[in-house]
């Protein structure tokens, strides 16, 4: 969900501690995974939400390197990939970084997007066909 892994690692430490000040609210049995990670993405939104409303840092030099400087090849096309993953819409990126990478079934993403599993399918599909003719 972030692009910076200081932005993912307050993101999960957020959550975590929301997780645990609502514990309350958790349903024994259910799925846990599910739970936490509705708790991470409502958090992400409104995180973003509120830095839409500050003002953005113009130095982006300051960003730290996002793989090793020895592997410069590597570093395009990590760069190349984020750039892609980034313009494809919320609703897709999030339905592929769900099933691809977050290692959820289509059946529990498409209840953490609140969609039909067909539906999901074919923002996966989607996706994973945007991202191919952008990065080929």
């Amino acid at each position: 969900m972030c692009r910076e892994r200081e932005a993912a690692d307050e993101l999960v430490q957020n959550t975590i501690l929301t997780a645990l000040n609502k514990q309350e609210q958790y349903t024994e049995g259910t799925n846990l995974k599910a739970w936490l990670f509705t708790i991470m993405r409502n958090r992400f939104y409104s995180d973003l939400r509120a830095q839409r409303r500050r003002p953005a840092s113009i130095d982006e030099s300051a960003a730290p390197p996002m793989v090793a400087a020895d592997n410069p090849e590597a570093a395009v096309e990590l760069k190349e990939l984020s750039a892609a993953l980034w313009e494809l819409s919320p609703q897709l990126r999030e339905a592929l970084i769900l099933v691809g990478a977050g290692g959820f079934s289509y059946e529990e993403a498409a209840a953490l997007c609140d969609c039909s599993v067909g539906t999901l399918k074919a923002r996966v599909s989607r996706a994973r066909k945007r991202l191919a003719s952008r990065i080929r």
